[in-house]
């Protein structure tokens, strides 16, 4: 028994354990292995007229025997002599392939999967004992190479009738550990054949058992054994997109990915340049059950030269476009040991910088094109446009604001910030805006009635998320955003805020024994000039607003963050001169009132009420008189 020249024992049990985690894809490594052989035999034969090779006749075949517990895995490639599987098979980390693209690499229609020479070893995960029995094409003699793992290796002559390479696995006994005996399983076998190698350019071949009516028979069956190709062998995105019905898409996208709808919109590109790769991007019309939870996983299949690689590559999204199905297939991938480790190379990075662009080019053209159905999107996954201008401290929000949408009091339906802007009058410096649980909840606002009646619009932001994003992006073409619900609303003249400021000033007194009845729950008290009907309101003061510390105090942490609140009271409202005439005559009635209005303007928030028993006993006690 020969030594294996470059590792132990040692080593080859941490490749097995270590590099691949999944055992299912040694079957992918060895198909594409066969597919290299076949390449290189069709490669040669176009350069050298002695060999002849009908393309017709290449292809794989896998075969089992569950008596035996073997797994056959057989090519017409250009097959192994003796030199060739003493250097390919007995070296770990020798490939024959590298060594070809190397040779070949200036010439053109050279693909080679398998460049790295582990792929091959990680048969020993699933089997006791390998033979590779190869014989090469235009000679004479085939030789077996035989191992059991670490310990070593034969190679012997035998005898092989057809040039190729056929490789026998015997399979290890099933465990209460792993369950072996699926390797042997005609249907298991053609579902890792779907799901890795789908698109090897050759016919996988294997005979499988298919139940059938019998000849002459309307209800009588038998298995009938029938040879079948598993693989469709050519992607639907290396096929012309022009000669692609959306019919074919919609089909891909609903197999591929379990979608039970269309998609939304197909992006299909083919770029050549740097890094080349083609790609079929899909947006789904609608979010999965699991989109905003933990479980959910990003990512794109990854594909190099139609070999599986990755079934979610989360490098290839960024997390604001998480919601992108698809595909992405490029031969200058640089892989390191086996394909299932990627290297975070120039490659991988430049094709994620290339797809980003893409989806937001495709989206601003479905805003400009296709409002109605970009609001549909907008509707799935808008809040995830606004996490993307929301996290990493603002990083993505250039890239992004021209994305958002929200509803406009002035015009009725969704619109951009471009839109408001442009609509804006010339002397116009805010772009004022509103939070709240529903439309028509943030349209009774108290504080929305008097921005509204002054003729300016106002953005509904019915998302928790909303605001957040607003006050990361802080303004827009030099325009700055404006809470009509925070104290730094100005809507008044000089005039109007001098008189004000006079009033307050003259009820200071008042003002205090409203804000120590209150428990000093509130920062201040006042009159007010931004109520136009409403008794009164809150607003905020800071950078916490009231809508932001509902969504902090819901979140699960025991931390409770509160917003500096005032109360305003509308200074034109009969209930401002209510309030002197107690103020001054009956403080015990006083600061009833006070308590009720406060409790009102809470529940006018939506904030809860910390002793609702007393203050309904309050009004129940003022409506009796």
């Amino acid at each position: 028994m020969k030594q294996f020249k470059a590792e132990s024992k040692k080593l080859l049990d941490l490749m097995i354990n270590s590099i691949y985690t999944n055992k299912e894809i040694f079957l992918r490594e060895l198909i594409s292995n066969a597919s290299d052989a076949i390449d290189k035999l069709y490669y040669k034969s176009l350069t050298d007229k002695k060999i002849k090779v009908n393309k017709k006749d290449l292809c794989i075949k896998l075969d089992t025997d569950k008596d035996r517990n073997l797994l056959i895995i057989s090519d017409n490639g250009i097959g192994m002599d003796k030199e060739e599987l003493e250097n390919n098979l007995g070296m770990i980390a020798k490939s024959g392939s590298l060594q070809f693209k190397e040779e070949n690499d200036k010439k053109k229609d050279v693909s080679i999967i398998g460049q790295f020479g582990v792929g091959f070893y990680s048969s020993f995960m699933v089997a006791n004992s390998v033979e590779v029995i190869s014989k090469k094409y235009g000679e004479e003699k085939a030789y077996k190479w035989t191992s059991k793992g670490a310990e070593g290796y034969n190679i012997t002559e035998c005898e092989k009738e057809e040039y190729g390479t056929t490789i026998i696995l015997n399979i290890k006994d099933s465990s209460d550990e792993y369950n072996y005996d699926e390797f042997l399983d005609s249907y298991t076998i053609e579902s890792l054949v779907k799901k890795y190698s789908d698109y090897i350019r050759y016919p996988i071949k294997m005979n499988v058992t298919r139940r059938e009516l019998k000849k002459g028979s309307d209800s009588e069956y038998e298995d009938v054994v029938k040879e079948e190709t598993l693989n469709s062998m050519i992607p639907l995105w290396k096929k012309d997109k022009k000669k692609i019905k959306k019919e074919e898409y919609n089909s891909f996208y609903q197999s591929k990915f379990y979608d039970y709808q269309e998609p939304l919109k197909v992006i299909h590109t083919s770029v050549e340049g740097l890094c080349s790769y083609k790609s079929i991007l899909f947006i789904p019309s609608h979010a999965p059950y699991d989109y905003y939870s933990k479980e959910y996983e990003k990512g794109l299949s990854l594909y190099s030269n139609g070999v599986l690689i990755m079934d979610k590559c989360p490098d290839l999204l960024p997390d604001y476009f998480s919601f992108v199905k698809g595909v992405v297939d490029s031969d200058d991938l640089s892989l390191n040991i086996s394909r299932e480790i990627l290297q975070q190379d120039r490659q991988l990075k430049l094709i994620s910088s290339n797809v980003e662009k893409k989806i937001k080019s495709e989206l601003e053209d479905m805003l400009k094109n296709d409002r109605e159905n970009y609001e549909k999107f907008f509707k799935e996954f808008g809040m995830q446009i606004k996490f993307g201008i929301y996290n990493d401290y603002g990083m993505h929000k250039d890239e992004l604001k021209d994305l958002l949408i929200f509803y406009s009091s002035k015009d009725k339906k969704q619109i951009t910030l471009k839109e408001y802007v442009s609509n804006m009058k010339d002397d116009e410096e805010n772009i004022y805006y509103a939070c709240g649980e529903t439309i028509d909840k943030i349209d009774m606002l108290p504080q929305v009635e008097k921005v509204k009646d002054k003729g300016y619009n106002i953005l509904y932001l019915t998302e928790y998320v909303d605001e957040f994003a607003i006050k990361t992006l802080i303004n827009y073409d030099n325009k700055k955003f404006v809470n009509v619900c925070e104290n730094d609303l100005d809507l008044d003249t000089d005039e109007e805020k001098e008189n004000l400021k006079k009033i307050n000033e003259e009820n200071k007194d008042m003002f205090s024994l409203m804000k120590e009845t209150l428990n000093n729950e509130v920062t201040d008290v006042r009159f007010t000039h931004r109520l136009k009907n409403h008794p009164v309101c809150l607003v905020s003061e800071g950078p916490v607003s009231i809508e932001m510390q509902k969504v902090f105090n819901a979140m699960p942490t025991d931390e409770s963050i509160n917003a500096k609140i005032i109360l305003e009271i509308n200074e034109s409202h009969p209930i401002a001169n209510k309030l002197k005439t107690l103020y001054e005559e009956d403080k015990d009635k006083f600061k009833d009132y006070t308590k009720i209005l406060y409790s009102q303007s809470r529940l006018i928030e939506g904030l809860s009420i910390e002793n609702p028993t007393e203050i309904s006993n309050l009004i129940c006690e003022l409506l009796s008189k």
